[in-house]
């Protein structure tokens, strides 16, 4: 199913106070990622997610579709080894 690794996508745009994070998880938890999606003070999102490559670039593709709540514009994402330490997908 593709190696595991984690995600970090920088999510720019209206995506704070609309139903964003919420949205992120319930879609990170249909592809049995495990992570978290963080409000940062700059009006980002940073989503941080680890699991198989496959589900992670859909998540991706999720995220720059135009189908989330608010208006995104711009995902920005880098991927890693995974760290672990992770427990279900949490809205920090």
């Amino acid at each position: 199913m593709g190696e595991t690794q984690r995600l970090t996508a920088w999510v720019h745009g209206h995506v704070q106070g609309v139903g964003f994070r919420w949205w992120t998880r319930s879609r990170a938890l249909e592809l049995g990622l495990v992570g978290h999606a963080t409000n940062k003070p700059d009006g980002r999102v940073c989503v941080v997610a680890e699991g198989p490559r496959p589900a992670l670039d859909q998540l991706v593709e999720w995220l720059r579709s135009g189908d989330t709540p608010g208006q995104v514009s711009t995902v920005v994402e880098d991927f890693d080894p995974p760290r672990g330490g992770l427990d279900g997908f949490v809205e920090r």
